[in-house]
């Protein structure tokens, strides 16, 4: 897959179908990479957080889970680059993942929502064979909270690691669990609530349409005002300042 800079950060240029098979490929071989599904959030974050830019510019792969990134890499000369949006990301892999028989663990949200995501995998995926599910502690990432959640997944039978803690928290602990278990790990924010029901997913037709975050922003205003507004505003600015400089230019992968 072909890489594209957004206000320097990587990208691979591909869609959902091509990002779910080659998930699947990765889980086949081994392979110990973090599977991150950035957004333009996460490219805003990356304009006074250095350590979190060195993270999205490090070994794994970000996906475009996001309208304008994916308009950014088209603009930029990736006509296939698509939004793979992690919820639906999530899903089409777990089908994948059902007919192949992967374990994949589940690690982040609440004891309830894994409860009830649980229920909802027994029955639309009736053969997952889900390796287990655990909620780590509300706490900053540390080395003992990695701990804690690579002794829940190293006792199961795993062979993939969903992550389900936001961002960027997510990233940064899919990205230790994958390095320190040998197998893919994939943040997917909100997807492990949008699945068990415990949070409502925008209507399809909103989703398709790129503004499913004017949804989100409507139904949660006070948590996700700032993500939305200087959010928007900084990955902008951040777009315009890379936009011709050499840390963003289109490279093979």
């Amino acid at each position: 897959m072909k890489t594209v800079h957004v206000g320097g950060v990587p990208f691979r240029a591909t869609d959902l179908a091509e990002s779910v098979n080659w998930l699947m490929s990765a889980i086949q071989r081994g392979d110990p990479t973090s599977i991150r599904l950035a957004n333009a959030y996460c490219v805003s974050l990356t304009r006074d957080d250095a350590t979190y830019r060195d993270l999205l510019c490090s070994a794994g792969a970000n996906l475009p889970d996001g309208a304008p990134v994916a308009l950014v890499m088209r603009a930029k000369g990736a006509p296939t680059a698509q939004r793979v949006r992690g919820p639906s990301f999530f899903e089409r892999a777990l089908l994948s993942q059902e007919l192949h028989g992967s374990r994949p663990f589940f690690l982040g949200s609440t004891p309830e929502t894994l409860a009830a995501l649980e229920d909802t995998l027994r029955e639309r995926y009736p053969s997952l064979k889900a390796a287990g599910f655990y909620s780590p502690p509300y706490a900053p990432v540390s080395e003992s909270f990695l701990e804690e959640c690579e002794g829940a997944v190293r006792s199961s039978s795993a062979n993939m690691i969903w992550v389900g803690l936001g961002t960027p928290k997510q990233d940064y602990v899919s990205t230790a669990l994958a390095a320190r278990l040998g197998m893919p790990a994939a943040g997917v924010g909100a997807a492990f609530d949008f699945l068990a029901g415990t949070v409502p997913e925008a209507p399809p037709w909103v989703q398709r349409s790129g503004f499913e975050w004017a949804y989100r922003f409507a139904a949660e205003p006070r948590r996700l005002w700032k993500r939305y507004t200087v959010g928007n505003i900084k990955f902008c600015l951040q777009v315009a300042t890379k936009w011709r400089s050499t840390s963003d230019k289109e490279q093979p992968s």
